[in-house]
């Protein structure tokens, strides 16, 4: 098997997860994955023999496209924080232009250079992959990118935010948003600051990549309408639930409110931190996908899976 090279930004929770599952994971589809180089915010380290070095030994970073020169790296892989420093979009711009494809779990640079990624990507072959941006380990991004493809998408809604729906349910059972958002935290479904979640701006976030995969919006110019989670009364059957909303008929709109679905419902019957998308997908009727893990290991699974898919499918861009 030819080695692929693969470079890696983030060594956090979900790069190390990544990074141990890339392997093997290559190997069962006859794929010889080797990680080269990990690259943090200031210091970058040599990966020898599969291991990575301890932290207090790694250098200083120099500039990517040395290290995509020097590594021959074929694939690009971010897991770093969306921190709106435009680093993370810079870089994807530099891996596409050089001709090496971008598995990404970073949101912000999808939001603000979408098509200008999507532009580099095309010119060069590059193909940027970006499940775990959207769902982590729940398909959605797949579904809206090629699953779909050839179906009439009128709409999609979906929960896309584990913490909002676990919150929700602990209000409905009367416990106060404060106690709620702690049990959260503690269980690991929330992290330490939780106002994308309940503002609704995370699952407008996921819900304007997913529009921009299914009918090629700028997420840049796409408007959003959201609603902050809290407690109010449905009818019985019901749950409330933080729905992101958008339609082919209303372009460049998302909306995310607070919804009583009926509780045997796709987004009704979620429990916990679980997700669902639903897509109404016209004649061929609605197309529902739900459950898959929120948490490092599942955000490097799909990382892992789109690495793969980059590779295999041959195909550039967002496409």
């Amino acid at each position: 098997m030819e080695p692929i090279p693969v470079l890696l930004a983030g060594w956090g929770p979900v790069g190390r997860e990544y990074a141990g599952l890339l392997r093997a994971a290559g190997e069962r589809f006859g794929l010889d994955f080797q990680l080269v180089e990990v690259r943090g915010h200031r210091t970058r380290a040599a990966v020898r023999g599969g291991k990575v070095p301890a932290r207090d030994e790694w250098e200083p970073i120099d500039d990517l496209s040395a290290a995509l020169s020097r590594t021959g790296a074929r694939v690009f892989a971010q897991a770093v924080p969306s921190d709106g420093d435009d680093r993370a979009g810079a870089e994807a711009l530099t891996a596409l232009g050089s001709g090496a494809h971008v598995v990404t779990a970073t949101k912000s640079h999808l939001l603000t250079r979408w098509n200008e990624l999507a532009g580099t990507a095309e010119a060069t072959g590059a193909a940027i992959r970006i499940s775990a941006a959207t769902g982590a380990a729940m398909p959605a991004g797949d579904l809206a990118r090629s699953a779909l493809r050839g179906f009439d998408v009128r709409s999609v809604r979906g929960c896309l935010n584990g913490t909002a729906t676990f919150v929700l349910d602990r209000l409905a059972a009367g416990e106060p948003l404060a106690d709620a958002v702690a049990e959260a935290q503690r269980l690991g479904i929330a992290e330490a600051d939780v106002s994308a979640d309940l503002s609704g701006r995370d699952a407008a976030t996921k819900m304007r990549l997913l529009a921009a995969l299914l009918w090629g919006w700028d997420p840049a110019a796409t408007e959003v309408r959201a609603e902050p989670v809290a407690a109010r009364p449905v009818e019985a059957g019901h749950r409330l639930r933080q729905v992101a909303a958008a339609d082919a008929a209303r372009p460049g709109i998302v909306e995310v409110g607070l919804v009583a679905e009926p509780a045997d419902s796709p987004l009704g019957a979620l429990t916990g931190p679980e997700k669902a998308v639903r897509y109404d997908c016209g004649d061929a009727g609605p197309v529902t996908v739900s459950g898959g893990r929120s948490s490092p290991r599942g955000a490097a699974l799909a990382m892992v899976k789109d690495t793969l898919g980059a590779v295999l499918e041959g195909t550039a861009g967002f496409r």
